[in-house]
């Protein structure tokens, strides 16, 4: 006999954390997941958009994690490509898989492994290469004491750099309460000025010293100049085979990495269609604008459509990933007014992408001739343009450009939506691009051949305004036994969507036990190892 149904999940946003909850729903309960998503599309920030025959990842995302639980979810949709490589493997939570051995564990269930040359439903192997660009140089990051970097610091500089790093290490700066203290800490004065300081006040707008050291907890962990040089010395002497999602590599070190052959997108838009197709339900089009309570539980939300109208949907349970601000605003009971006052008071960053297609870039690596830059993206440390980040599409997967002997790149703006940046047209944007790859003799506007902008409201929950106090907002919203935040903006969170899967899947997990303990979700992603391992068997 079929076990009846438990009822309904609304599910706000379709994300990482909202299809991860949607999908581990119908795998492990009897109750129906209603995802609500107002854009048209899946993915949130992990969509992937296509432009003429092109595609753009929004931001990059690269796949590896440090929780078996993840990499597995992943390749159990889209299995790893046969690969040659014997010296490839996967190596996380202290256990090592050859590539071999892990499309053989998956064979049973998704047949052999596939041959992204003819196959869609695949994840590539890909190589991870960053740099830093500055003094219109290109710097290998994470930073190595090499002969390149020291030619292209010069003498002097490097010198600098040495003495600063050692002051800070024999004198560090206690307590640690900016992430300018963070970064100065672990790679000294000088260099956090030379490598760090600008990217990272475009990133957020603000001097570092207003951002919170747990920035550099969340996005960095463990990384510091002496943990760089350790790996780099360590793969000089034979011991640094290509590994993804290494258990104790830090995450910036990481040298190989999976990706889906159309990117990331293309795994959230399997994902949905497996939640449509095991009996789910996903709305596009649809902004929640109320949650209805009563006591400690929320009994459904209120969502307006695109097309008109408002509608009630009834739920058991409700899962929400959208901005914590625009959450709390939306309850019908009004919150506490320090609640509201810390809600009202979280700040956003957003985030535009100029996709330019390009004949060549003028940059190039010695000893590579015509050929294009092996870097996945490139951190713009130069204080003199306002582009922060570039990513070379071609590098993340071949099979997102149309015509491999083009450069098809994305320039990448930090912004608030109350900035002038955010307000220029398409047309202004793409000029302000061509301008700065110019300014910087990364390509000549002579070599432009056609481009779109992308832009993406909440991108970057920020570690400052009245975050220090959002204790208060975790404890008001955990108290509905029934309301589940989860993924980087329903947490207000700086995460990677492994991370915002794994809070997705947790919830779960309470759910399936039959408890309400949030706890473990707030654990997730705040020290190196992940909580949520040490109780997987829950």
């Amino acid at each position: 006999m079929t076990e009846p149904s438990r009822g309904t999940a609304v599910i706000i946003g379709a994300g990482p954390a909202g299809l991860t909850a949607a999908l581990e729903l119908l795998r492990r309960t009897r109750i129906k997941p209603l995802v609500l998503e107002k854009s048209a599309y899946m993915g949130g920030i992990s969509r992937t958009v296509a432009y003429k025959g092109n595609r753009i990842d929004i931001g990059g995302h690269r796949f590896f994690s440090k929780s078996d639980r993840v990499m597995d979810w992943w390749t159990s949709l889209l299995p790893v490509e046969q690969t040659s490589e014997a010296n490839q493997r996967l190596v996380y939570q202290g256990q090592e898989r050859a590539l071999a051995a892990l499309a053989a564990a998956t064979r049973a269930t998704n047949g052999p492994a596939p041959n992204p040359e003819v196959d869609d439903l695949v994840m590539l192997v890909r190589p991870r290469k960053s740099r830093i660009f500055y003094l219109r140089k290109l710097f290998d990051y994470p930073l190595k004491l090499n002969l390149a970097t020291v030619r292209n610091l010069g003498a002097v500089r490097t010198a600098r750099a040495g003495l600063s790093y050692m002051a800070s290490a024999m004198r560090p700066i206690r307590p640690e309460k900016t992430l300018e203290d963070f970064l100065i800490n672990r790679f000294g004065r000088h260099l956090y000025q030379t490598f760090f300081k600008s990217y990272t006040e475009k990133v957020w707008g603000v001097p570092c010293d207003q951002i919170s050291a747990e920035w550099g907890a969340q996005r960095i962990k463990g990384l510091s100049l002496r943990k760089a040089l350790l790996h780099h010395l360590k793969k000089m002497m034979g011991g640094g085979a290509a590994e993804i999602g290494q258990k104790d590599t830090e995450t910036s070190l990481i040298e190989k990495f999976l990706y889906p052959k159309l990117g990331p997108g293309q795994l959230w838009e399997e994902v949905a269609n497996r939640v449509s197709a095991g009996g789910g339900e996903i709305l596009t089009g649809w902004t929640v604008c109320g949650l209805h309570t009563s006591g400690d539980r929320v009994t459904g939300v209120t969502a307006r459509s695109d097309a008109g109208g408002e509608h009630f949907f009834p739920a058991q349970y409700v899962f929400s990933t959208m901005p914590v601000r625009e959450l709390v605003q939306a309850f019908d009971a009004p919150p506490p007014p320090e609640v509201s006052e810390v809600s009202d008071g979280l700040m956003y960053r957003d985030f535009i992408t100029v996709g330019l297609l390009l004949k060549r870039l003028n940059i190039r690596d010695q000893g590579q001739g015509e050929s294009l830059l092996k870097d996945n993206w490139i951190y713009i440390q130069e204080p003199d343009v306002l582009v922060g980040r570039m990513q070379i599409f071609n590098n993340w997967s071949p099979y997102m450009v149309g015509d491999p002997e083009k450069a098809w790149i994305g320039l990448e703006y930090f912004c608030n939506d109350t900035d002038e940046l955010w307000h220029k047209s398409d047309r202004d944007m793409i000029a302000l691009a061509l301008d700065e790859v110019e300014k910087m003799g990364i390509a000549a506007r002579a070599d432009y051949l056609d481009a779109t902008v992308l832009r993406m409201e909440k991108t970057y929950p920020a570690y400052f305004g009245t975050y220090d106090r959002f204790a208060e907002i975790r404890a008001y919203v955990d108290a509905y036994e029934n309301l589940f935040l989860v993924g980087r903006n329903g947490m207000h969170r700086y995460n990677n969507q492994d991370h915002s899967m794994l809070t997705a899947m947790m919830a779960v997990d309470s759910i399936a036990a039959g408890t309400f303990d949030k706890r473990g979700l707030w654990e997730v992603n705040t020290e190196l190892d992940y909580h949520e391992e040490k109780g997987e068997s829950t």
